[in-house]
């Protein structure tokens, strides 16, 4: 199925992507989409950047014991 741009704005930016690659409009627009969604699939998810952040506390002895830190915290915050 082909795509038909209806946007002016987004048929120029193709086109100035296409005469800055040297490439046809097509191949620019392909080329772009297949560069963003590898950029994308790249991307680390809010999972695994959790994962990756409570391994390395794990890994430098910070460990969750289950205990709560309200009254530190209205201590340390003067009991606002």
């Amino acid at each position: 199925m082909p795509l038909y741009i209806r946007d002016d704005a987004v048929n120029d930016l193709a086109e100035r992507l296409a005469a800055l690659t040297g490439e046809n409009k097509t191949q620019a627009v392909r080329s772009a989409l297949e560069k963003q969604i590898e950029a994308l699939q790249k991307t680390e998810t809010l999972h695994e950047r959790v994962a990756r952040i409570q391994a390395r506390a794990r890994a430098a002895g910070i460990v969750a014991d289950g205990s709560d830190d309200k009254a530190l915290m209205d201590d340390l915050s003067g009991g606002l």
